[in-house]
C-alpha cells in the first residue's frame, strides 16, 4: 500500500484527529477559567497541569462519540499517532523550568509547546491544516506573550481555544474532502 494511501486511511478513519483536538478545545477552555481566577499565579499553573490530566480520557470519549477509530491498529502506521502525542512531553521540562524561574510565562511556555507539536500530525495525516496552523498557532502566542507581558494571561489560553477551533474547521473540511474521494462519490 503507498504510503499516502495509508495517510489518508489514517486521516479518514481517525478523522485528523478531531476528537483529541475537541478534547483540547476543553481542557483549554478550563485553563482560561482558571487563568481568569484571582488566585497566585504559582497556583493557576499548578491547577493547569492538573487540568492536562483529562486529556486522554476526554479524548478516547470524544472520539467514540464522533466515532474516530483513533487506535487504527490495522494500519502500519497507527500507533505513530500515540509517539507523537507522547513526543509533547520531552518538552514539559522547558515548562517545569518555566513554572519555577517565570511563572506568569509558563502559560505561554505550555501554548507554544501545544502549538509546535502539531506540525508532525501533518505528515501524519497527510493534512495541510497541520503544518500551517502549527507555527501559525505557535507566533501568535508567542507574540501575545511578548506584548502581554505577564498582564491579562487569560487572554492566551483563550486565543489557543480560538485558534484549535479554526484547526478544527479547517480539518474537518479536510477530512470530508477526503472522505468523499474515498468513498468514490
Amino acid at each position: 500500500m503507498e504510503i499516502n494511501n495509508i495517510r489518508n486511511e489514517l486521516s479518514v478513519k481517525g478523522k485528523n484527529g478531531i476528537g483529541f483536538l475537541l478534547s483540547a478545545v476543553f481542557i483549554w477552555l478550563i485553563i482560561t477559567i482558571i487563568f481568569l481566577q484571582p488566585i497566585e499565579t504559582h497556583q493557576k499553573n499548578i491547577y493547569m497541569l492538573f487540568s492536562t490530566g483529562l486529556m486522554f480520557p476526554l479524548s478516547v470519549w470524544i472520539s467514540t462519540i464522533i466515532k474516530a477509530d483513533w487506535r487504527l491498529k490495522n494500519n502500519p502506521l497507527g500507533d505513530l499517532g500515540l509517539y507523537l502525542n507522547l513526543a509533547q512531553i520531552i518538552y514539559f521540562p522547558i515548562l517545569f523550568w518555566g513554572i519555577i524561574n517565570h511563572p506568569s510565562d509558563a502559560i505561554v511556555y505550555f501554548a507554544i509547546i501545544t502549538g509546535a507539536h502539531f506540525f508532525p500530525y501533518g505528515w501524519f495525516y497527510n493534512a495541510r491544516p497541520f503544518y500551517v496552523m502549527a507555527p501559525i498557532i505557535s507566533v501568535i502566542i508567542m507574540i501575545l506573550g511578548l506584548y502581554l507581558n505577564g498582564e491579562a494571561l487569560w487572554f492566551i489560553p483563550l486565543c489557543m481555544v480560538l485558534l484549535i477551533l479554526l484547526l478544527i474547521i479547517w480539518l474537518r473540511l479536510d477530512y470530508k474532502s477526503k472522505s468523499i474521494r474515498a468513498n468514490g462519490r
